[in-house]
């Protein structure tokens, strides 16, 4: 089969970078939909979205380059697009829960038609062809909870729940949607995965059982669920419940807690961390007493002591100061609002989500951010009488660094789309 990769080159706000490059489950987007899929596919092509798909009579599946799906979705649309046996593309309909409350909020990909919505997925059994049906693929739904919170959090809703998929796929418009990739799609999907096979699957069970009885573990502690790397320093009073992979060169201090998490390569999780739900990019630095939950690190950054992050996003080669947090909660039960794929606040339709940090960044001790508020590439913060609560979005033009003495070696290396260099500022 011919895969044919449209591109999406619109930068994603505050990252100013293209969704393709950016890290899911601490894969750049690109590599994750190469490997998704390698079994189905033996030659590519990479075109611009303008451009015309070239002319050919084999299969041919086409996508644009921003789009996240995980291995189970991929599956079931390649088999019902060729049962059907003719051109589709995939289609969502609103009544779909995963669709309604996590992929279409903050979007800019999908293009209605009727009660459906269309994504930039198709299949061409014998070529391009200008008449295509819908596919909707069925994401099988799991409603699950994440929080045990008083009653007045939780509002008209109801219980805080997510509506978490066995089979994914959304647009990445916005940062906001990588947070969903990565904890929703990715994490507590595969939590879900586990308990189901744990409940139906008898031998999967006894080997389980098999295995933390013969290593004098807890269940969840076992290296079935527990996949560790290479070269790795554990102290033996870290506690690492799965299912969790950790990669090579990684030290885990003691007092380290870690839950369902992804940590990459060459990560230093130093005493008395705690990490749930989060995933970890190669390079991190996470000093004694830093908490995330539900966070994404990308590569190469560092979050000082003693600093908690819930609901995050943060780019790579990027350092928040000690003793910063992150907000995740409106104190006035006003709807949060977030930047979508073309850098307007709408509702996000999420009760509690905390804020993203772009590359490059440089966060100063003490900082207090507020819900779903972002921070640029590039921007230097540094805590003062005039500012230590951030409560709206941070541009590269408010950055401090413009106002120091020696700004000038803090380099910019993610301008806005359209943006001039302002380094000489």
């Amino acid at each position: 089969m011919l895969k044919i990769i449209l591109q999406a080159p619109r930068p994603i706000p505050p990252f100013n970078e293209s969704a393709r490059d950016l890290r899911i489950q601490n894969v750049p987007l690109w590599l994750w939909q190469r490997n998704i899929l390698a079994p189905y596919v033996t030659k590519e092509m990479e075109i611009s979205s303008s451009a015309l798909l070239p002319l050919s009579r084999e299969p041919m599946l086409v996508y644009r380059d921003n789009l996240f799906f995980d291995e189970f979705y991929i599956k079931e649309f390649i088999r019902l697009a060729q049962k059907k046996g003719r051109s589709v593309r995939a289609a969502f309909s609103i009544d779909d829960p995963v669709f309604r409350e996590h992929a279409l909020p903050l979007s800019t990909s999908y293009t209605p038609a009727g009660v459906l919505y269309l994504a930039d997925l198709w299949y061409y059994p014998k070529g391009p062809e200008a008449d295509v049906d819908p596919l909707v693929i069925n994401m099988q739904a799991r409603e699950v909870g994440y929080y045990h919170i008083p009653s007045y959090m939780a509002g008209e809703r109801g219980d805080l729940v997510y509506q978490v998929p066995m089979r994914a796929m959304m647009a990445i418009d916005c940062w906001a949607h990588i947070f969903i990739a990565d904890g929703v799609f990715g994490l507590f999907a595969r939590g879900v995965r586990f308990e189901d096979r744990l409940k139906n699957d008898l031998v999967f069970k006894i080997g389980l059982i098999s295995t933390a009885l013969y290593e004098g573990r807890q269940l969840l502690e076992c290296s079935q669920l527990v996949r560790i790397g290479k070269n790795c320093i554990i102290d033996p009073h870290a506690v690492i419940h799965g299912p969790t992979t950790i990669g090579d060169n990684v030290t885990v201090g003691a007092g380290a807690v870690i839950e369902n998490c992804i940590i990459g390569n060459n990560v230093n999780v130093s005493q008395d961390v705690q990490l749930m739900l989060s995933v970890v990019g190669d390079g991190t630095f996470l000093p004694f007493r830093a908490a995330l939950f539900m966070t994404t690190i990308m590569e190469n950054s560092m979050v000082a002591q003693n600093t908690c992050l819930q609901m995050c996003v943060v780019g790579r080669n990027t350092f928040i100061g000690a003793g910063s947090t992150f907000t995740d909660y409106n104190l006035i039960s006003a709807p949060i609002k977030a930047l979508d794929g073309r850098g307007e606040l709408k509702a996000s339709n999420r009760p509690v989500l905390g804020g993203a940090v772009g590359h490059n960044c440089r966060i100063g001790a003490g900082m207090i951010i507020y819900p779903a508020r972002t921070i640029e590439s590039d921007v230097v913060l540094a805590a003062s009488s005039e500012r230590r609560v951030i409560d709206r979005d941070i541009k590269y033009e408010d950055s401090d660094h413009h106002k120091m003495r020696n700004g000038h070696l803090h380099k910019h290396l993610y301008p806005r789309q359209g943006m001039k260099d302002l380094e000489s500022w």
